[in-house]
């Protein structure tokens, strides 16, 4: 029996994990759950998994949780603070970080530090701060096991393989709802357009980031951290069907490939349950189903994001922090409809080439960068709109 911890337990991964932990309540109890904004959905889950914990971030939000769940034995706190303090309960042993963006770097260093697996969901963590989160969990000797569907692809590939070196990864990419569009196109694409993502269902700021290619940027700099690779070793392929999650190339050529339906409920359980397989019930691949997979480049021309990832993984230091800080400001100001769908990847390069570079940085430098990657994007956003 294991207890998870769920950081964003309201959001896509977190409410497809408290499915996995239903079908198996043998196996797993929830012990705690965390919400930013969304108390009615948290309070329902709080009363159908009864945990010993629940955080609301949102502080103006506290009085509501609490008096719902006065009749429950179920300690409520609120705030980001309380968020980044229960992760190292001693009653946790997985900390499934499911939350959104910057906000789940704390709580990922405390988890850490408490010596808690690690169930990865929020790649934002490795795009921060991945060497600081790779020394630190070497040091603790604390497991990251990667619930991304690449990620846990490449991970599913490697069983076996860990004294065999890689040559090289390959990220599948569906290509989001806009493969092919020309940059006019672009230009005239609409929140409601970004959102309808052809293969995975996912909260808006991801499935905005996938549209851009940014979240595959991401992964890129999340693979070069948890697998120890360099740039040059991690490639992008578009594969529309979103069947291949990814694969591993050995320096005899031979590739292995981790396939299946898109269903996050898939490396969300390995995650949870590693080493074992668990049985489940969910939706199985047919190749008669697909009689066709194809293959094609990305665009990084017109989706710059993907380029600039690239190019912030070979600077190094603090460059992919600031990256991701002017990435979330830029969202927010697209899906408000601030700035056009193009001008995220301008407002992100133009952040980017304004940061100073810090080789070794520590969390603080972290943090220093993202208050000001985050000012110098939301001027632009000012300057644009």
């Amino acid at each position: 029996m294991k207890n998870i911890a769920i950081l964003g337990s309201t959001g896509s991964i977190g409410t497809q994990a408290l499915e996995v932990i239903e079908k198996n309540p043998d196996r797993f109890t929830v012990e705690v759950l965390t919400a930013n904004n969304n108390t009615k959905l948290l309070i329902a889950q709080a009363r159908q998994f009864r945990p010993n914990v629940v955080v609301i971030a949102n502080e103006d939000k506290y009085d509501e949780v609490r008096d719902a769940l006065a009749s429950e034995p179920i300690k409520v706190y609120a705030g980001a603070s309380a968020v980044a303090q229960v992760v190292s309960m001693g009653s946790v042993d997985v900390v499934l970080t499911a939350m959104v963006g910057y906000s789940g770097l704390l709580p990922t260093i405390n988890a850490i530090n408490a010596g808690k697996t690690i169930a990865l969901a929020n790649k934002e963590t490795m795009v921060v701060a991945g060497e600081l989160i790779v020394r630190l969990a070497n040091e603790k000797k604390v497991d990251i096991l990667p619930v991304d569907s690449e990620h846990s692809a490449i991970f599913q590939c490697l069983a076996g393989e860990f004294m065999n070196p890689i040559e090289k990864v390959i990220l599948t990419c569906s290509g989001g709802p806009f493969h092919g569009r020309t940059a006019k196109e672009l230009r005239a694409v609409t929140p409601e357009d970004a959102l309808k993502h052809p293969s995975w269902d996912m909260g808006a700021k991801i499935t905005i980031d996938s549209a851009s290619l940014m979240n595959k940027g991401f992964e890129v700099i999340e693979a070069k951290w948890l697998f120890g690779l360099k740039p040059e070793q991690i490639d992008v392929v578009v594969h529309p069907q979103s069947i291949i999650h990814s694969l591993v190339q050995f320096q005899d050529g031979a590739l292995k490939a981790q396939l299946g339906m898109p269903d996050m409920r898939v490396p969300i359980q390995y995650a949870l349950a590693y080493p074992e397989r668990l049985a489940s019930d969910f939706p199985r691949f047919r190749f008669s189903d697909y009689p066709t997979l194809t293959f094609d480049t990305p665009d990084t021309e017109n989706f710059r994001n993907l380029a600039l990832s690239y190019e912030a993984l070979h600077q190094g230091g603090n460059i992919a922090c600031s990256l991701n800080a002017s990435n979330e400001i830029a969202v927010k100001a697209f899906l408000e409809r601030k700035i056009a769908f193009t001008e995220m990847a301008c407002i992100n390069e133009a952040v980017m080439m304004k940061t100073s570079l810090v080789n070794e940085p520590s969390y603080e430098d972290y943090v220093e960068t993202d208050r000001e990657a985050r000012a110098r994007a939301a001027f632009l956003v000012n300057e644009n709109s």
